[in-house]
């Protein structure tokens, strides 16, 4: 049994099935990354920070920790968005100027969100390199500009 104050550490979706404003069964800890010395560190150049030895998930796990009433978490938000904002045109700019070269300490930094994003960067220079030396018989409409045609015509639906 556990006495009242007690800390320990669980997983976000159990935290999350457990937490319940009005009864107050848990509160939760912000994790270093996200409190405010950090805020301040990604404030003033998130691009020095490695995010993946900090937290694999930045992106994903701050916004859900958004689902717990945390009185932080406008500035939570706000750093979260800026910091994607002020790494995202390094990793697009290196994704596409980075061609055929060592990529793989810049890569070692990257939360996975951003590593999806320059894997993307990086297929769809190599994709049109292939079309524009006559190796691909036509472009294709990348998956992600089909899925999101879907979803805009779905929407319509309702």
């Amino acid at each position: 049994s556990f006495v009242q104050g007690s800390k320990l550490e669980i997983p976000l979706w159990l935290a999350k099935g457990l937490h319940d404003s009005k009864r107050r069964i848990i509160s939760v800890e912000l994790p270093k990354i996200y409190k405010e010395a950090w805020r301040t560190v990604f404030s003033a150049d998130a691009s020095v920070v490695d995010l993946h030895k900090m937290g694999p998930y930045y992106y994903g796990f701050g916004s859900q920790l958004l689902n717990f009433d945390n009185p932080e978490n406008p500035e939570i938000a706000q750093t979260i968005l800026q910091t994607f904002i002020s790494r995202f045109r390094r990793i697009m700019d290196s994704s596409q100027n980075a061609y055929n070269e060592d990529t793989s300490a810049l890569v070692a930094r990257m939360d996975e969100l951003e590593r999806a994003l320059f894997r993307a960067g990086q297929k769809g220079l190599n994709d049109f390199q292939c079309w524009e030396k006559g190796q691909a018989s036509q472009i294709t409409v990348s998956s992600l500009v089909q899925n999101y045609g879907k979803r805009k015509f779905t929407d319509m639906d309702d």
